[in-house]
């Protein structure tokens, strides 16, 4: 049993920071770049590993750049504990929906409008009493 466990526990490590330096975005990569801990992580299993979960990525409360942005805030409203809001607990995203919501009725109803016409066009064309009477 101890046999496998250092066989399994080394390999079950070096899967899980390969995997998560990968998916680590470029601005949480300290010291190096991401190139570089990906191949550290690959060529050096053990060292590498343990190396990435000491001095590769900001972690918990190291991390400072904010979550989304741009000229009017953030993208999502923060909650008390810095972290962003849900999509579905932000006001601002579901009023979005709504205005999409709205927006695409209109379209589908004015395709309706179109197809209702389209469809008694092609109707006054099939009809023979019409052709006699005109």
């Amino acid at each position: 049993m101890l046999r496998i466990l250092t066989f399994v526990l080394p390999l079950a490590l070096w899967v899980w920071a390969f995997i998560d330096c990968l998916t680590t975005p470029e601005d949480e990569v300290k010291h190096l770049p991401k190139v570089v801990w990906v191949i550290i992580v690959l060529l050096f299993p053990l060292v590498g590993s343990i190396a990435w979960l000491v001095a590769g990525k900001q972690r918990g409360a190291l991390r400072t750049a904010p979550a989304g942005g741009g000229a009017d805030g953030p993208a999502h409203a923060p909650r008390r504990d810095g972290r962003p809001l849900a999509p579905d607990d932000n006001p601002e995203f579901l009023a979005s929906l709504k205005k999409h919501n709205n927006e695409h009725e209109d379209m589908l109803k004015q395709w309706e409008a179109d197809l209702r016409r389209r469809e008694n066009e092609l109707r006054g064309k099939d009809d023979p009493d019409e052709g006699r009477r005109g």
